[in-house]
């Protein structure tokens, strides 16, 4: 019963955590909505990392490799959030860094638990998608191209 339910959650969470990505990522990137659905992602991105962790406990032998990603996952959302609030020393990159390889993870998450089984592309379309994203606007904030909002 506690699996099914831990489960759920996880689905539940990881669903709205991609909604939440895609909504912060489709508005203005300003204190307001941005802020707002990018606050909401980082909170379903805990309950998707703290469930994974439970299921890999409880189930072990089959799942223990969910630790280390659940673990790993949730240190770039919490760099992107983290670097957002905290704004420090080149603080959007971050924001940038962690937001997009933590949505990276997840959104290879979905497509390799539904089709992993398939081939081995869904591991690795997203990371192949988003890794020159994430180059392209990293130098597009480093040449002054993009705001250095507030």
């Amino acid at each position: 019963m506690l699996q099914i339910l831990l489960i759920s959650l996880h689905v539940l969470a990881g669903a709205a955590a991609i909604l939440f990505g895609f909504g912060a990522m489709s508005v203005k990137k300003k204190q307001g909505w941005h802020t707002q659905i990018g606050n909401l992602y980082h909170a379903a991105f805990v309950v998707v990392a703290v469930t994974a962790s439970a299921l890999a406990i409880l189930n072990w032998k089959s799942l223990w490799w969910f630790l280390p990603v659940a673990i790993f996952s949730y240190a770039f959302a919490l760099l992107g959030f983290l670097a957002a609030k905290l704004k420090f020393k080149n603080w959007l990159r971050f924001h940038l860094l962690g937001q997009g390889g933590s949505f990276i993870a997840l959104f290879t998450a979905l497509l390799a638990v539904n089709f992993g089984s398939i081939s081995i592309l869904p591991w690795i379309i997203p990371t192949l998608i988003g890794t020159p994203i994430l180059i392209w606007f990293k130098r597009e904030i480093k040449a002054g191209r993009r705001p250095k909002y507030s």
